[in-house]
């Protein structure tokens, strides 16, 4: 198994792709997680995570099978 890792709307634009696949064992936490498919770039401020649909800190541990979806601070009026 893989941990799956999305990205979406400006997120998905900045990092050129919308998803990534990581082996298992490459990754303890999403901010990890982040660091390993983000090619170097700093995570943004008030990025939204979510793992398997529900939203969790950037400390939160991830395990082999699971999705790790990260979504731009969500802005509207």
């Amino acid at each position: 198994m893989t941990i799956q890792v999305r990205f979406f709307a400006s997120l998905r634009e900045r990092m050129g792709r919308d998803g990534a696949e990581l082996a298992p064992g490459t990754a303890a936490t999403v901010s990890e997680v982040w660091d390993a498919v983000s090619n170097g770039e700093a995570m943004p401020d008030n990025v939204l995570v979510t793992i398997n649909q529900d939203y969790v800190q950037t400390h939160a541990s991830v395990a082999d099978g699971d999705e790790v979806a990260f979504f731009p601070p969500v802005t509207g009026g």
